[in-house]
């Protein structure tokens, strides 16, 4: 897998994770919208620490540094 995530992808993703489960935490969002946000982070916490997201491909999509630069 070729990295296609530059760091404040990774960093901002990680932060709405971060924060959606703050909110669950904080009994702010509960029921089936809890559990679908809380999929997603866990999504996003995942591709934010392998720096590649499966999404980006189709598109062509990168967010990286260019390697040599």
């Amino acid at each position: 897998m070729k990295k296609n995530m530059g760091t404040i992808d990774r960093v901002v993703r990680f932060l709405i994770a971060a924060a959606v489960i703050g909110l669950y935490f904080g009994g702010v969002i509960s029921g089936t919208l809890a559990i679908v946000l809380l999929v997603f982070a866990g999504i996003f916490i995942l591709t934010s620490f392998i720096s590649f997201c499966p999404l980006y491909l189709p598109f062509g999509i990168s967010t990286a540094k260019k390697e040599g630069k």
